[in-house]
């Protein structure tokens, strides 16, 4: 069944090849587009296109089959092609002419476009979560760890000293930007397309106030040809926000690989969060932190497959949007799981003490000493010639030491106020 089916049988490489694996990725949308579909059909019951039993068998139906979605009972059939059709059918086949009314005041095009929206805004409620749950983990190792010394790098080289408090918290506090990029693309999905039809409006008096209030979107897209565009969009957007997360998982990762090789040994991982060589007995490899940073760094390449897809489309609705399904949903599962992984792993991280005892880090501190000649009097410039002389000479002396009193320096992290900022932006 197909929902413009008009008595002309399809040829099956053409149907092959335009179905694609929509039926497997109609899956994740099963549950959104019934939920749509209750909501029209109390909308079309609302303006008198469907009577009051008609509507209440309608809902009653629906609600069936979402219960049969949520336990795994319903599947995608080849005889279908996609989850639109699937769901008129068993309308159909229980209530007969009522399920056939379902499908009026509305297209195929604005029904994948409302399950598509509340579906992503499912998904960053979800990975929002787990970025918090991430953030309060680093924060307690950031104030459990504070003040370790770690050595700080600029071009891989020995710079500045730095903590484990100054460097989990960084993470952390990134992940408020993260925060932030979600927040912006979740406005952008919150925004109801229903009633929009194939992109220009219906002829029927709908309510489209009425679905934006029942489906919980904050606003509706007024503008049908805009609520189309938002196809192609809106996925871009959220895939930007996706590559901010992955961006900060992939560098944290990478950090991570680092600081466990034996060349920096800053930290270490346990037993179970390492993997074993097939012929090295003494190995115990990160190759979870290794996954991680190379599914984000892929995740980060998904902007750029939607731009291609969609840059040079008009408006309108196009059969090509239906290739954004094939790269976005699978990110999404990719990136909570990599979350999942790294919330799993970050609280058994361990941290290696004296770090600094090691004497290459003794250059660590110049730029404290010259600091310290500088509030004694001494011109700035000329305090950096001296220590440079020291250095030259081998006569220098590491203070081993820091007092630093700034906002988010490594002895005033700022903790709280971190704290405090993911809150609001939360």
């Amino acid at each position: 069944m197909k929902l413009w089916e008009k008595g002309i049988p399809t040829d099956k490489q053409i149907e092959q090849f335009t179905v694609g694996n929509d039926r497997e990725l109609d899956l994740v949308l099963a549950k959104y587009d019934a939920l749509g579909s209750i909501a029209h059909a109390k909308m079309l019951g609302q303006i008198g296109l469907l009577t009051s039993e008609e509507t209440t068998s309608l809902v009653d139906a629906l609600n069936d089959i979402i219960a049969d979605i949520v336990v795994g009972n319903f599947e995608i059939e080849d005889s279908f092609e996609d989850v639109h059709s699937k769901i008129e059918y068993l309308l159909t086949v229980k209530l007969g002419d009522a399920g056939k009314k379902i499908h009026t005041a509305r297209s195929r095009n604005d029904q994948v476009l409302v399950d598509v929206h509340l579906y992503l805004k499912d998904e960053l409620k979800a990975i929002k979560e787990q970025v918090k749950t991430l953030f309060d983990l680093l924060m307690e190792s950031a104030e459990k760890h504070q003040n370790v010394l770690l050595p700080g790098y600029t071009h891989l080289q020995i710079a500045m000293p730095s903590s484990f408090g100054m460097w989990f918290s960084a993470y952390a506090e990134s992940l408020i930007d993260d925060v932030t990029m979600l927040n912006a693309a979740s406005k952008i999905v919150d925004q109801n397309p229903l009633g929009s039809a194939a992109g220009y409006g219906s002829s029927f008096p709908i309510n489209r106030t009425f679905t934006t209030q029942e489906l919980g979107f904050e606003t509706l897209k007024y503008n049908a040809v805009a609520a189309q565009m938002s196809r192609g969009k809106a996925e871009k957007t959220v895939a930007f926000a996706m590559t901010s997360v992955a961006g900060t998982l992939s560098k944290f990762a990478m950090d991570v690989c680092l600081y466990m090789s034996q060349n920096f040994d800053f930290i270490g991982l346990p037993a179970h969060l390492t993997t074993g060589s097939s012929i090295m007995p003494h190995k115990k490899n990160p190759d979870v932190f290794e996954l991680i940073r190379g599914k984000c760094n892929k995740i980060q390449a998904l902007p750029y497959e939607i731009t291609l897809i969609t840059n040079n489309l008009p408006s309108g609705y196009h059969r090509d949007l239906q290739l954004l399904k094939e790269g976005l949903f699978p990110a999404i599962q990719t990136l909570k799981s990599c979350l999942d992984i790294a919330i799993f792993s970050v609280k058994d991280i361990t941290v290696k003490d004296n770090i600094l005892k090691d004497k290459k880090y003794d250059y660590l501190f110049t730029v404290d000493t010259l600091n310290e000649m500088v509030v004694a009097g001494m011109p700035f410039r000329d305090a950096y010639k001296a220590v440079a002389e020291q250095l030259e000479a081998g006569t220098y002396k590491s203070p081993k030491e820091t007092k630093h009193t700034h906002e988010g320096s490594i002895n005033n992290l700022c903790l709280d106020a971190i704290k405090d900022k993911m809150k609001k932006a939360f």
